[in-house]
Order: structure tokens, then C-alpha cells, then sequence
């Protein structure tokens, strides 16, 4: 087995120009393994990275690509991202604004969510396109100097007295004072070191998501409630917005081909005014569209096995509803580190990161299920608002 000599590591900080740094090195640590190259594992390499640990990436993926269309990006989400020393170029590469307007699914204007800045520099609001996103986390992972490994993951994992031992699918073993599973809804990790754990369980929804031009006079992100089947659109750059749906999800043998996605979700558009109308209206197959069913789990406790530990959906996977599945994975990836930093031992520092996390991913998770649940009984659309607004308010609380 190769072990890893903790004595002839060279800390190593975040460069000089870079606009957050962490002030503090981990002393409890100083390897680390993250399983998974989504959002979640690379803000985990990088807060990890950046308080001086000697840290690996690798990814299932031999390509590391990201599918998918647009993103949401809360208040929040923003805030966390700017700990991570990434709001510039997020701004830069993405759509900002300071509101979200509620309409009734004929177009007919509600009422404006009240979304305060929660800092001082701070976006109310966003959007960007996830494959965007994930360039523009690969890029600092690079400037980092992260050791990044692909078409890679771990079979098997094993605690001794001095840290995690780790073979990799590829044959080869590895140690580290620290692995961290944040490979997805799917988690491997979490499958190999926490039996006491299960698969995210379905919602009942699935959701529909469309990639395509800015409607005109579109400025602000939008919400079309009141409607069996509520949809809403987020600007994700100048030009660029991507409208989502949710509807009940029915089982089907196969899946859908590229002419079926379309005709059905303009069909599923028929009711609809406003904005939701003009994308109806103005879609076609050349447009990106995606259908996948929803699912959730917060996941018992404990989140750690030893000096194994599970970030993001390996550990609270979350449905679209508050768009906070991103930010949520960003906040535990920073609280991790921040424990860890101030934690005596590795085991306290995972214990705090827990108890730090626990009822506010759950809090996220219920309000999440509890709002798709509302559309499910097709509830009055002011009772999915008032949900909404609540738990919104919520997460602007710290983290």
C-alpha cells in the first residue's frame, strides 16, 4: 500500500491576488482524498486547498464534463460563493438582478419576492449556465495546483489509526488523513462506509428544463404559479435564460427521444402567458430540453465514519424548489474546512461540521418537498408563496 509521508508536505495557500483567502491552516490534517468533481467536491478542494491541505480530485468521469442548463443562484448561494473568492467571475460570466416576480400562470403579475442583500456587495440574485459554473470552478481547482484524477473512483475504504486507506477502481491504493464523499445523489463513498444510509427517495415530480433565448423585456427571474404544473425562467447571461417545469412524474419503459421532449413540454406549455407563453411560442428542436424525475434524502445520522465524511447530495440531496441544492453543497464544502481549522482533532472538527449542518440542510430539504407537495394538491398559489418566502428568509440567516 502506499502511504503518503506527511512530514515532507509543503503547505500551500491560495495566491496573493486572489480576492478570499483563508486565514488559517488545518493543523489535524494533511492529505485528503475528494470523491466526486461536481460542485460540492470542488468547493471541498478548494477550501481544503486553501487552509493548506494536500489535496486530490477525482471524478468518475475521464472528460470531467457537466451537463445540463441553467442554474439559480440565491442571495445565499452568492454569499458562499464569494467565501469561496468566486463571485466575480461568476457575475462576470452570468446574469444578476435583484428581484423575482411572481405571476399566475396566464401572466397576470402577483407580487415581487422580497429579496433583500444579505451583505453589503452582494447580489440579491442570479443565474448562470451550470457548464459555465463548473469551467469557472475547474479553472481555480487548476490555479490551485489541485492533483486532479478522472475516470476514477474508490471501491473500497478502510479506517486504521492514522487516516482512511482507499482503493481505486483502477487497482491502485492510496492513503489519506482524510476522504471526502461528495460524488453525488449515486454516492459510491456513501455506499461502501455508511450502511446505515439509503438512496434518495422520489418526490412524485419530475422536472422539465429549457435552454433558450431571452425573451424580450425579460429582467428579472420569474415564478408562473396557480397551475397544475408550475414553471419558472432565470436569465444565466445577456442573451441566455433557461425556463424549468414541474409536473407529476409518470413512469415510463424508455426514455424520451428528442422529438417527444419537445412536443411534450410545448404541450405542457398551453395554458401559459407572459414570458412562460413566449418560450412556448418560440421554442425549438434545436433548443437543449431535459426531463428527469425528482428525489430527495436527508440522510441520517452520522455523516461521518471514521475520517470519512460526506458533503453535498451524498449526504443531504435536495429538489429544486428553493434553487438551493448548489449553495447547500458550497456551504458544507466551506463549514467542513472551517471546522476542521478550528478543531483540536479530526474527530471534533467532523462532529461540529455536522451539528453546523444538520438542521439547516434538513430545514432546506423539508421546505423543498413540502412546497412540491402544495403543487402536488394544487394548492392556491399564495400558499406555495408564503412557503417559499419563508424558507427564503431562512436561508439568508448565516451559515
Amino acid at each position: 500500500m502506499t502511504r503518503i509521508d506527511k512530514k515532507n508536505l509543503s503547505r500551500r495557500s491560495a495566491p496573493s491576488n486572489h480576492e478570499h483567502m483563508a486565514e488559517d491552516n488545518i493543523e489535524s490534517i494533511a492529505t485528503a482524498l475528494v470523491v466526486g468533481g461536481g460542485i460540492g467536491g470542488m468547493a471541498t478542494a478548494i477550501s481544503l486547498t486553501e487552509r493548506g491541505v494536500r489535496t486530490e480530485l477525482i471524478d468518475l468521469d475521464p472528460e470531467w464534463r457537466v451537463y445540463g442548463a441553467g442554474i439559480t443562484i440565491t442571495g445565499p448561494t452568492l454569499r458562499a460563493y464569494r467565501r469561496l473568492g468566486l463571485l466575480e467571475p461568476i457575475k462576470k460570466a452570468g446574469a444578476i438582478t435583484n428581484k423575482t416576480r411572481l405571476f399566475r400562470f396566464d401572466g397576470t403579475h402577483l407580487h415581487d419576492l422580497e429579496e433583500p442583500v444579505i451583505e453589503e456587495g452582494l447580489p440579491a440574485t442570479g443565474g448562470i449556465m451550470r457548464p459555465v459554473l463548473h469551467r469557472i470552478m475547474q479553472e481555480r481547482v487548476r490555479e490551485l495546483g489541485i492533483s486532479v484524477r478522472l475516470g476514477l473512483t474508490v471501491t473500497a475504504l478502510e479506517n486504521d489509526d492514522s487516516g482512511v486507506a482507499v482503493t481505486f477502481s483502477d487497482g491502485s491504493n492510496g492513503h489519506y488523513d482524510l476522504v471526502v464523499g461528495a460524488d453525488s445523489v449515486a454516492s459510491s463513498v456513501r455506499a461502501i462506509a455508511f450502511p446505515h444510509m439509503g438512496p434518495p427517495q422520489p418526490t412524485g415530480q419530475g422536472c422539465w428544463r429549457i435552454s433558450i433565448a431571452k425573451p424580450p423585456g425579460l429582467d428579472a427571474g420569474e415564478f408562473y404559479l396557480g397551475h397544475e404544473n408550475p414553471c419558472g425562467i432565470t436569465a444565466c447571461g445577456p442573451d441566455t435564460v433557461y425556463m424549468w417545469m414541474l409536473t407529476p412524474h409518470e413512469e415510463r419503459e424508455a426514455f424520451m427521444t428528442e422529438e417527444e421532449l419537445f412536443s411534450t413540454l410545448k404541450e405542457l406549455l398551453r395554458d401559459f402567458g407572459g414570458n412562460a407563453g413566449w418560450v412556448r411560442d418560440n421554442m425549438t428542436r434545436d433548443n437543449w430540453i431535459n426531463y428527469r424525475p425528482l428525489a430527495a434524502a436527508l440522510q441520517p445520522r452520522p455523516w461521518s465514519n471514521g475520517r470519512i465524511v460526506l458533503v453535498g447530495d451524498a449526504a443531504h440531496a435536495t429538489t429544486p424548489h428553493l434553487a438551493s441544492g448548489a449553495g447547500m453543497a458550497v456551504e458544507s464544502a466551506i463549514v467542513l474546512a472551517e471546522e476542521l481549522t478550528k478543531a483540536k482533532d479530526v474527530a471534533s472538527g467532523l462532529a461540529a461540521y455536522e451539528e453546523r449542518r444538520y438542521d439547516r440542510c434538513r430545514d432546506v430539504i423539508e421546505s423543498s418537498i413540502g412546497i412540491g407537495r402544495l403543487q402536488l394538491d394544487h394548492r392556491p398559489p399564495q400558499e406555495h408563496a408564503a412557503l417559499l418566502e419563508g424558507a427564503l428568509s431562512r436561508l439568508n440567516d448565516p451559515f
